[in-house]
Formats: C-alpha cells, sequence, structure tokens
C-alpha cells in the first residue's frame, strides 16, 4: 500500500508545483476563466486555437463593417447637410425674388 501512495503524493506535489507556476505566470488568470466559461455551458468546450483564430477574424470583420457603416452614414448625413442647404439657398432666392 505504501509504493501506490508515494507515487500520488509525487503527482499531487508535481501538480501543485504547476499551478503555482501559473499562478505565478499570471496563465492561471486565463484558465480560471476558460473553466468559468465551461462551468456555465457544460456542453461548451474550451476554445481551440482555431476557434480563437476565428473569433479573432470575425471580430476584424466586425470592426471593418462597423467603419463602412460609419463612413456610409456620414455621406448619408453629409448629403442630407447638403440638399438642406441648397433647400434654404432656394428659399433664401425666392424670398428675396418676391
Amino acid at each position: 500500500m505504501p509504493t501506490i501512495l508515494k507515487p500520488a503524493r509525487r503527482l499531487n506535489a508535481s501538480l501543485s508545483a504547476v499551478v503555482l507556476a501559473l499562478a505565478a505566470a499570471g496563465a492561471w488568470s486565463v484558465t480560471n476563466s476558460a473553466v468559468a466559461q465551461t462551468n456555465d455551458d457544460p456542453s461548451a468546450a474550451p476554445a481551440t486555437h482555431a476557434d480563437q483564430k476565428a473569433a479573432k477574424k470575425q471580430s476584424k470583420a466586425d470592426k471593418k463593417a462597423a467603419v463602412a457603416q460609419a463612413k456610409a452614414d456620414k455621406e448619408k448625413t453629409d448629403a442630407q447637410a447638403d440638399a438642406d442647404k441648397e433647400k434654404a439657398n432656394a428659399r433664401v432666392k425666392d424670398a428675396k425674388d418676391q
């Protein structure tokens, strides 16, 4: 029986050392957040490299779309402002003519 406990104790000590090293390196908080995310949804798997890459690509696409939408909104606003200005100028001209 003592021969079984000794490897288990060594494994436990090794795991403790790894956890301590991760905590010291700041990687433990990332691990904890991943565990916290999977605890909320038991069917969720940890994010793979491909998942992270896809999420980053989607984030870039979302930002690009937001910039394009902002530019389109600005162009529309500018066009409306120009139209309003022309309309106001036409009213002033009509008022002067009468």
